[in-house]
């Protein structure tokens, strides 16, 4: 044990030599890893910025005429998609006109109130009806009460007396018959009022069994039909009532008042200077759309989704950007052309109904390209694009933005649907090996 407890031991002239061992390889190393990163900081920092030229990026503007875009031009109307007469359902009086011709006006807004007395007289007396049968409907369900059972009970036991004095009276007539002290007519009416109370008796009888019963399952049906007649008559009177007040249907602009206070409205026929058929022509001006007539020798010229632009002869300089909404399904034979609607995209105040409109149509690959991006196209040269991105310059540095091309005009310019907004510092010719977050360096003044 001794021998192997000494081969553990450890010798102190080894430990003293393994103190001993320097330690300044290991820190050079540290300190010359430190140097090699700062020396590449240090180099990448100042590093030469690639020279690049750039425009600033602008919606362009392109005339109507322009030939790479427009492949038809055409005339027509400004309509409103929906444009009403606003009449009254019930006949009667104007009292109160609450809108004059401009006005906009909201959806269930009252706009005018016929006078309506007749109308709540109806209302009343079908309200007193309807409550008359449904307490004569209360009154079948809930049966006789006890008062009536008895009553019934006396007037039968009255019956029965009087039957059982009928009798005794036509015994002692019968009695006397043999002495001839009577006759015999005075035993036959005796008889006779034997009947006759007989009679009585089972009819009281049965008016009692039906007291005690109650009503008949039909009669309670039969009432329980009335109330709900009455009902409908009640509800019906109050829709009328209701009706003398004309709600806008929905948010509206008001473009002509027809009647005035004291004038007469009608449900039927209207002469030229009798009853008044409506009261207000409303029409959406938000919705807009532009009615045109075009020849079936250009209408493979429209598709339904292609975007326009709208021009009026009152704001010749003011563009509308549209899109076609409706090409009807039939031709006009006699004009020998096919109605096409084109939907206004952003009407606004100076855009009215009846106008005068031109309508641009423009080119596009698809049905799905919006009108809008057309109308404020941004168009960039072709040598700014690489693999449907371009770089623009921020803080002197490239960034990558991912784009989606549009049409490629005649000038080499490619349209940008989407990836740029405008204002921004575009790269026009970047280097192949640029990358996102490089520094750049602007080669001359920005144009």
């Amino acid at each position: 044990m001794e021998t192997e407890l000494h081969k553990l031991r450890i010798e102190k002239t080894h430990r003293a030599s393994r103190d001993s061992r320097p330690i300044w390889p290991i820190v050079l190393g540290v300190v010359l890893v430190l140097i090699v990163i700062a020396a590449a900081l240090l180099w990448h920092g100042r590093a030469p910025a690639a020279m690049v030229r750039t425009i600033r990026v602008r919606p362009q503007e392109v005339s109507a005429d322009s030939s790479d875009l427009v492949t038809l031009n055409a005339t027509g109307y400004v309509t409103a998609a929906h444009k009403i007469e606003l009449a009254s359902k019930v006949v009667g009086k104007v009292a109160w006109v609450g809108v004059e011709m401009g006005d906009k006006i909201q959806k269930d807004q009252v706009l005018v109130r016929l006078e309506d007395e007749e109308y709540k007289a109806v209302v009343a007396q079908q309200q007193g009806l309807l409550d008359n049968a449904k307490a004569k409907l209360a009154e079948l369900v809930a049966g006789s009460r006890p008062q009536e059972i008895a009553q019934s009970q006396a007037l039968l036991d009255q019956a029965e007396s009087e039957l059982a004095n009928a009798q005794l009276n036509l015994r002692r007539l019968t009695d006397l018959e043999v002495t001839h002290s009577v006759s015999r007519q005075q035993i036959d009416d005796a008889d006779a009022l034997v009947r006759s109370r007989r009679a009585l008796v089972e009819s009281q009888k049965q008016q009692l069994e039906l007291a005690k019963i109650g009503p008949r399952v039909e009669e309670i049906d039969a009432q329980r039909a009335t109330v709900r007649q009455l009902e409908g008559s009640l509800a019906l009177a109050m829709v009328d009532l209701n009706d003398t007040l004309i709600r806008a249907p929905f948010a509206a602009t008001v473009l002509d008042r027809n009647v005035e206070i004291g004038e007469f409205v009608t449900t039927g026929f209207v002469g030229d200077k009798g009853a008044k058929g409506y009261v207000l022509s409303i029409a959406d001006l938000n919705d807009l759309r532009v009615e045109l007539d075009i020849s079936q020798n250009d209408i493979a010229k429209a598709s339904p989704g292609q975007p326009c632009w709208i021009t009026t002869d009152a704001y010749p300089d003011k563009k509308y950007a549209g899109v076609v909404d409706l090409i009807s399904p039939e031709a006009n034979r006699q004009k020998a052309t096919v109605l096409v609607r084109v939907k206004v995209l952003s009407p606004d105040e100076m855009l009215k109904p009846d106008m005068n409109a031109t309508v641009a149509f423009l080119s596009h690959p698809s049905t799905s390209q919006p009108a809008a991006t057309v109308a404020g196209a941004i168009r960039v040269p072709a040598t700014a694009i690489r693999e449907n991105a371009v770089f623009v310059v921020e803080d002197l540095k490239a960034v990558k933005k991912s784009i989606t091309r549009g049409l490629t005009s005649s000038g080499g310019e490619v349209e940008i649907r989407n990836g740029l907004i405008g204002g921004e510092d575009l790269i026009v010719n970047p280097p192949d090996q640029l990358k996102d977050g490089d520094k750049v360096a602007l080669e001359e003044n920005k144009s």
